[in-house]
Order: structure tokens, then sequence, then C-alpha cells
């Protein structure tokens, strides 16, 4: 009886062992054929750049050639959708940003579910967002703005790249921390609204220090405050929100590779080793400083946790600000 039991013990052993072993092998053999990687934004943009600095070393380390391609779009809706609907096999990863708790909020419904259908990978790090003003703008300091907004309740407008973009949500959370009362006037695009305020035509925007900071350090707009924990690497001599005298107050873009849902852990952890690799070397996080953004690289789970974090925090902004969601 005893022998009886034991081989029945053994033999479940083995079916357990074996039902592992395909997705073993199958890590073991990857990559055998190329990667495509989707940005889904415009090519030449942040997350595009990013794409190309981190694909091309990882070509070197996986040996298989790591292709960036754009699917743009719907607020980046367009390519997270493709990107999670392809097969679930490390072979399509995305470059997501915080665009996908946002969206997640900002939309009744949406074709894919952020949370489930996408398989975080590796965070990459992100950039503090820049509170800029017209040079024309008679506040010259954060401090001066909150003045004068609370002087002025409803009468000075701030640019954004469109209702339920992250820059109109940080700056809904700025209003509501500060108890101050600003008027939104959404844009197509951040460079468009750039434009406008560095012809005066508007007095505020939230742009990303990535793309503002340049604008800041040429004199062309004048800027207030950063939204991260700590200063800028390439703005040193702009406070931060959290120093001027708002705790608590955070807020940012990051980046980040997905791969679609129910890929196998084992390639997970391997794409998020190999990339973990990349951004530690020297070259690679000076290419990404350059752009702004500073390299923290976190795995899996916690990028998982920061998707269903932010996803409560803007959702409470949103439903605060009273702001529509869209169809």
């Amino acid at each position: 009886m005893n022998a009886m039991r034991d081989l029945r013990i053994a033999a479940a052993f083995l079916a357990v062992l074996s039902f592992g072993l395909p997705s073993l092998a199958w890590a073991q053999s990857y990559p055998s054929k190329p990667i495509r990687v989707i940005n889904p934004f415009s090519p030449g943009g942040s997350s595009d750049t990013l794409a190309r600095t981190i694909g091309q070393h990882l070509t070197e380390r996986l040996g298989q050639p790591v292709l960036v391609e754009s699917r743009t779009g719907a607020g980046g809706n367009i390519g997270a959708d493709a990107a999670a609907k392809s097969a679930p096999d490390g072979y399509t990863l995305l470059m997501g940003t915080n665009f996908l708790p946002v969206a997640a909020v900002m939309h009744r419904k949406l074709s894919y579910d952020v949370v489930k259908d996408l398989a975080p990978v590796t965070l990459i790090g992100g950039t503090s967002m820049l509170l800029v003003a017209s040079v024309q703008f008679p506040a010259q300091t954060f401090a001066d703005f909150v003045a004068l907004a609370k002087a002025k309740p409803g009468e000075i407008a701030y640019a954004s790249a469109g209702a339920g973009t992250p820059n109109h949500l940080a700056m809904e959370l700025l209003n509501q921390r500060l108890g101050i009362n600003m008027r939104h006037v959404p844009y197509r695009s951040n460079p468009l609204a750039m434009n406008d305020v560095m012809g005066g035509h508007i007095p505020l925007l939230m742009d990303f220090v990535s793309t503002g900071g340049p604008h800041v350090r040429s004199g062309k707009v004048r800027g207030l405050a950063v939204t991260g924990t700590t200063r800028a690497k390439v703005l040193p001599d702009v406070p931060t929100v959290r120093e001027l005298g708002v705790p608590n107050y955070e807020a940012g873009a990051w980046f980040a590779v997905f791969a679609p849902g129910k890929t196998p852990r084992a390639i997970i952890m391997r794409l998020h080793s190999d990339i973990t690799a990349v951004l530690a070397m020297q070259s690679v996080e000076k290419s990404l400083n350059d752009l702004g953004v500073e390299v923290a690289p976190a795995g899996p789970d916690e990028l998982g946790a920061l998707v269903k974090t932010e996803i409560q925090k803007w959702n409470s902004v949103v439903e605060k600000a009273g702001i529509p969601k869209m169809d």
C-alpha cells in the first residue's frame, strides 16, 4: 500500500513538473525571431527615441533584431490595443507611458483592459512635469502665481495637450491641492500649446521637463516649478512644487515596457533582466538623461502596482474636478 501511494505521489510530481517544462524550454530558446516594439506615439518623440535606444542594445544582447513600429492615434490607445491583442509570446512589446492609467480613467470603455490585457515587464524611469509661464505673465515665481490665482479665481487660463491628458490632470490636481480655480484651455498637442505660451497668448502650461526644459534654458518661457519629488537634473535651479509648500504633490511621466497579457512569466523575467542590464549601461543612461528622463528601473510587480495606484489617484482627481469621461 505504501509503495502504491509513493508511486502515485511520484507520478503526480512528475506530471506537475512536466507541465512546466514546455514553458521553461520556450523561455530557454527565446528569442528565435525578431521582436517588435510598438511605439504608440509619433516617430521622433520621447517614447520612440527610448524604444530605439534600448532596442539597439537589446538586439546585441538577445541576438535577434528588436524593431520599433509606430502605431499612433487616439492618444496612444491604438498602439496599446494592438499590443494587447497580439500573441502573448514575447515577440510583441509596448513602449508604454503614464497615458495607460489615464486612459483607463478617462474612457468609459476601452477596447482593451489596461490591467488585464497588458503584462508589466520593466519600468524604465521618468521625467517630471514642468509648470512654465509666458515671460509676459506678471508672476515671476511660483508663490507669485499662487497669490495671483487666489486673487483672481477663474480668470487665469492654462493650456494642455487636450482634455483628460496627463498634463491637464496634473493641473487639476494642483488646483485641488492649492484651493485655486484656473481656467482650462485644451489644445491639440503640447507643441501647439507651448507655441502660444511663448507667444504670450496664454500664460501657463504644464509641460514635461524633457520637452519644456530647452525652452526654459533658452529663456523663451519661465520655469516656475517641477512636479517630481526632487529637482530635475537638467533644470537644477527650478524648485519642486513640494519645496514650495505643497506637500504630497507629485505628477510626471514615466516610461515602461509591457507585453501582451498572459505572456509567460519566464519570458517576462528574461526581458526584464536584459532591459535592466541595458539601462545600467552608462551610455544608455546618458542618452536618456539628455532627453530629460531619469533612469529608475523597477520590476514587473512594482510596475503593475504603479499602474493600479495611478488609476486610483487620477480617478479621484477626475471625479473631484467633474471632468467628463470619453466614450
